[in-house]
């Protein structure tokens, strides 16, 4: 790295090393801007002298997000070289809080206009709103007048815009007092258990932002900062790392200063601690920076910055590389979301992971270890980068991941229409976002009468593992296990998931259930009890309210056995976007009343430092117990046998898993500790960490062990067994192990299925037979029948061909049989699915057969057409043209401002509504080949709205960008959204048409430039029938 990069980041490190909670002084302050103003307007003439930088701030005055289009008129600096124009200047950096910030342009990017009067010479924005320059030298006045432009004016009567003009020289501290701003949720208006409270912490300016944190074993918070989210580059030198801490021991953080600053830091989502080595998730790189010098402070001089793994796609994008934690075990887990990734890990092992949504030129390759993964994932590495493994995908975006000291892994998983959910993480499981040849969304493969949430997850097909507790609509973001601490002992085990959009932390407390795990949700802590969500990306309603402005970006446990949650605070969530122009966050601490925090003083030199370090709450904190008495190697083996021994299974399973890696004697003293529970004896979690301990010391006698608790009594247990057997080659040895695991299945539980399902992998044809082996198809059993719709092998199409025509066995066994061979992708299935269709005299049977050949004769049948072989001959439905026609000529409805003026009327705006569920779900009706506008117009202004329906072209959202497509054969033009890239091509258009195109049929492909919707004028709608749409889209009866 050469040092001039670096230079610029560390004279501003040197001149910002330690922020006191001072917040910077407004030069000028307006008084409320409002339509009852004279003029609509302010003058100002502001001292500049000594200023190297300008801060130009709208405030919306906290009165919510309304229509506050704010204009600065005719704005220039002043001094002894003469008048300079601003809008002659190039800005550093300009956020609006909508819009965006125009050059003499208002913020919608029409004429400034002023009370009536056109402004020639301006920049206009939408409150809230900052814009940052330097000040040339040879200036030092400020003048300009602040105004109301006439596009927020214009909106309900003017009733809604009142903004305050403010000038600084410097960064406006978060929540700064001048202003009046909120800047945190208020303490009492959480709900938390009777026996525990919140306090706060740490606030801003301690920090801005915070997207994650991490507290090393001293008690300090890292703070991975959001500064620079998205489109805004709020500051020009990137996003810092944050070093938090209580300096006098008050139990309330004081001082704070910067670890590293970089241009290359751009909202990173994952910060993670061990010791003086600190990690940091910033796409496309995997971070590690080494304090050397241990002063809390980056310096390129003396300390070592590393790309320990690269190619992780999405820099500053929700659904791309998330932290890093060490597990019970060693290595160090992370994941990404379905933006993608083809990365080479340090043994020289390229993964490639691809999706529909993002890098579709990869999507259903295999990766080096064989595998095909998809969407978003799970990796679990040695701390050096080296053996990397998936060992879970197809995610949408799990914002963050936790694992226990017992190895099981848990997460949450952003939803796209209402599907949410927290989920126990199958080892190598599929969450079923995409299709498993990676070229279609759900949405593209829903079939009739599915629930949103099966669809999603695709919980009808095998292959996919069992989602958890799918909740609904939300923003689920940070997560972790509570497992010992200074909360109560009941609280130990658990999970505690945020959840941005509903403004509360979830509790859970995973049980043993089967095989997987009983989740029930309970609501920890939240700021809104009512459960009157708004600012989200599902339905709300106008965000006033700062009870929902509680937006916790993480949860961790911090070395003082305390919870602690980060909160982003914002009136928006979703969506990427953000109204908090403030930049607030505030870490709050959740304890037992009273509690007084004391960290552990850690001598990590000794023994008995490093067992209290493994003993820890904070789960990094424990990899530095770990590590070192790992290293110390039989030096530690007695004190790790009595911890094992601990009443608390999270703490002694800590000692299992080292103990399993010292080999030798330590492994001969585990041995010997587990054997009663190795006999059926004790707990199944026990002897479940027990195996995946041994499991991951590559202990020799795993095969034995493996074949030992085949039959334990446990599925739990037994579907561990069948997680090693994954990457195992299909000897006679894992075979029977694997027949024995199959004729256990009770027919119900679909975790061990897919746990049996996932040991197969590759060696389906071998299990098939050995399974069925002398077996007639009539005479399977559930666990029979079951095990084999989950193998989809063709080696079982005959057989299962034998059990759909068979009459004798039970309507529900022969449409197993059926769906069976629907998932099975070879020539002989589709053929025998024709013979069905075509053979069978039961007409509900054949028209079952019918709807899977045409199903899949555009998927993974398409290269044998079996829709050409049905009776009557293939009845797939012509292609059609589907042309969305452009405008012709300007719109003859009047502004949106003038529309605006209008009083609506919902009963009417709810008939007019009518018209557009062709192509938008609005509650109960609709189809979704638009976005779905159920709670849109609560979500958004009602100029947002107005000009959605008027210049549907202006915005488009994202997901919903439309294609324009030509066909060879008949040269048809199909405008719509592409559902599945691949051959064939799948594209939904107005009214819910949706095509199939062979790829040899596709002459050419274009991205439209404007929107699929219809304008108000196509629809021939009348500037009241907007007015009125807008009143019903805003409506509680909406």
């Amino acid at each position: 790295m050469k040092p001039s990069l670096w230079s610029l980041p560390i004279l501003f490190l040197v001149a910002d090393a330690t922020i006191a909670a001072e917040k910077a002084k407004p030069l000028y302050i307006s008084p409320i801007v409002t339509a009852q103003t004279p003029g609509h307007a302010v003058s100002m003439d502001v001292d500049l002298k000594g200023s190297r930088s300008l801060f130009l701030v709208v405030d919306e005055t906290g009165d919510g997000y309304g229509c506050d289009w704010a204009d600065w008129i005719e704005p220039r600096l002043v001094g002894p070289k003469g008048t300079l124009k601003l809008t002659d200047l190039k800005w550093k950096a300009a956020f609006a809080g909508w819009g965006s910030v125009k050059m003499n342009r208002s913020a919608g990017g029409q004429p400034m206009i002023v009370n009536g009067k056109p402004v020639a010479n301006g920049i206009g924005t939408h409150a809230p709103s900052t814009i940052i320059y330097d000040v040339p030298e040879g200036y030092h006045r400020l003048v300009a007048g602040g105004g109301l432009d006439q596009g927020g004016v214009g909106q309900q009567g003017g009733k809604t815009s009142s903004v305050r003009f403010l000038v600084f020289n410097e960064k406006p501290g978060a929540g700064n007092s001048a202003t009046g701003e909120e800047t945190e949720v208020p303490v009492e208006r959480f709900v938390v258990p009777e026996d525990l409270e919140v306090t706060v912490w740490a606030q801003s300016p301690l920090f801005r932002n915070p997207t994650n944190m991490d507290f090393d074993h001293h008690g300090r918070a890292w703070v991975a900062e959001g500064v620079n989210y998205r489109g805004a580059r709020r500051d020009g030198e990137g996003d810092r790392i944050m070093v938090v801490e209580d300096t006098d021991g008050d139990g309330k953080a004081d001082k704070s200063h910067v670890f590293v600053q970089e241009k290359a830091l751009q909202s990173p989502l994952g910060v993670a601690v061990f010791d003086n080595v600190v990690v940091v998730s910033q796409p496309p790189d995997l971070l590690v920076y080494t304090d050397v010098d241990r002063n809390q402070v980056f310096d390129p001089a003396k300390d070592k910055r590393e790309v320990l793994l690269t190619g992780f796609n999405g820099k500053n994008h929700d659904h791309s590389l998330h932290s890093v934690v060490a597990g019970p075990d060693g290595k160090w887990y992370f994941n990404q979301g379905n933006m993608g990734a083809q990365f080479t890990d340090r043994s020289n092992k390229t993964f490639r992971i691809g999706s529909p949504y993002s890098m579709r030129q990869i999507a259903g390759h295999k990766s080096d270890d064989g595998h095909v993964y998809l969407g978003g994932f799970s990796v679990r590495m040695n701390p050096d980068g080296s053996h990397c493994e998936i060992i879970g995908h197809n995610y949408r975006n799990s914002y963050e991941q936790i694992i226990t000291s017992l190895g099981d892994l848990f997460q949450n998983d952003n939803d796209d229409p209402p599907a949410c959910r927290t989920s126990w993480v199958m080892e190598y499981g599929n969450a079923g976002f995409a299709s498993n040849d990676g070229l279609r969304s759900w949405g593209a493969d829903r079939r009739p009468g599915q629930d949103t949430p099966t669809a999603e997850w695709r919980q009808d097909d095998p292959g996919s593992m069992p989602p958890g507790d799918v909740y609904g609509g939300g923003a689920p973001t940070g997560i972790t296990f509570y497992e010992n601490g200074a909360l109560p002992e009941r609280y130990n085990g658990l999970l505690l998931s945020c959840e941005s959009a509903k403004n509360v932390i979830f509790g859970y407390q995973p049980e043993l259930q089967e095989a997987g795990f009983k989740m029930e949700r309970t609501e920890f802590m939240t700021s809104n009890p009512e459960r009157k969500w708004a600012g989200a990306d599902f339905k709300g309603r106008s965000n006033r309210d700062i009870n929902t402005w509680f937006r916790p970006a993480d949860v961790t446990v911090g070395p003082d056995g305390a919870i602690y949650v980060a909160d982003w605070f914002d009136p928006r969530v979703g969506g990427h976007g953000t109204s908090d122009r403030t930049l607030s966050g505030t870490i709050y601490r959740v304890a037992p009343k009273g509690f007084k925090p004391v960290v552990p003083k850690l001598n990590l030199n000794t023994q008995t430092g490093q067992i209290a370090a493994l003993r820890s709450p904070a789960i990094n904190t424990r990899y530095l117990g770990f590590s070192r008495l790992k290293e110390a190697g039989e030096e530690s083996i007695v004190p790790l046998v009595q911890l094992a021994k601990d009443s608390n299974p999270y703490v002694a399973a800590r000692a299992i898993w080292i103990l399993a890696q010292l080999g030798g004697t330590a492994e001969r003293a585990l041995s010997m500790l587990l054997e009663a529970e190795f006999k059926g004896g004790g707990t199944p979690q026990t002897r479940i960490v027990a195996f995946r301990a041994f499991r991951r010391a590559n202990h020799p006698g795993m095969m034995d062990l493996a074949r030992r608790l085949a039959g334990d009594p446990s599925p739990a247990v037994r579907r561990e067994v069948a997680f090693y057997l994954r990457n195992e080659e299909a000897n006679p040895s894992v075979v029977s192990i694997l027949v024995e695991l199959a004729k256990r299945y009770d027919g119900k539980d679909r975790t061990y299925l897919e746990a049996f399902g996932t040991g197969a992998t590759g060696k389906e044809a071998a299990v098939y037979a050995a399974l069925v082996k002398d077996t007639k198809s009539s005479d399977w059993n559930k666990a029979t029948a079951g095990a084999v719709w989950r193998l989809m092998t063709a080696a079982a199409i005959p057989a299962l061909q034998e059990r759909v025509f068979n009459r004798k066995l039970p309507v529900a066994d022969r449409s197993q049989a059926l769906e069976a061979i629907a998932f099975v992708r070879s020539g002989s299935a589709a053929n025998a699915m024709v013979d069905v269709a075509n053979l069978t005299q039961e007409k509900e049977l054949a028209d079952r057969a019918a709807f899977w050949v045409k199903w899949n004769n555009d998927r993974w049948w398409k290269s044998y057409k079996p829709a050409d072989k049905l009776k009557g001959g293939n009845t797939k439905q012509k292609l059609v043209s589907v042309v969305i026609p452009e405008e012709q000529g300007p719109s003859k409805l009047p502004s949106v401002a003038e529309i605006l003026k209008l009083k609506g009327d919902a009963t009417r705006g709810k008939a007019v509504a009518g018209r557009c569920i062709s192509c938008h779900v609005i509650g109960d009706l609709g189809l979704d080949v638009g976005p779905n506008l159920t709670g849109f117009g609560k979500r958004f202004p009602a100029d947002v709205v107005a000009r959605a329906i008027v210049e549907p072209s202006a915005e488009i959202s994202l997901g919903f960008e439309g294609q324009h497509l030509r066909t060879h054969k008949d040269e048809l033009d199909i405008m719509g959204v592409v559902l599945a890239d691949g051959d064939p091509v799948i594209i939904r258009s107005m009214g819910g048409i949706t095509q199939s195109i062979p790829a040899s049929d596709l002459k050419s492909r274009q991205p439209m430039k404007r929107s699929l919707m219809l304008s108000a004028d196509q629809l021939g709608l009348t500037a009241q029938d907007v007015a009125d749409v807008v009143e019903y889209l805003r409506s509680p009866e909406e």
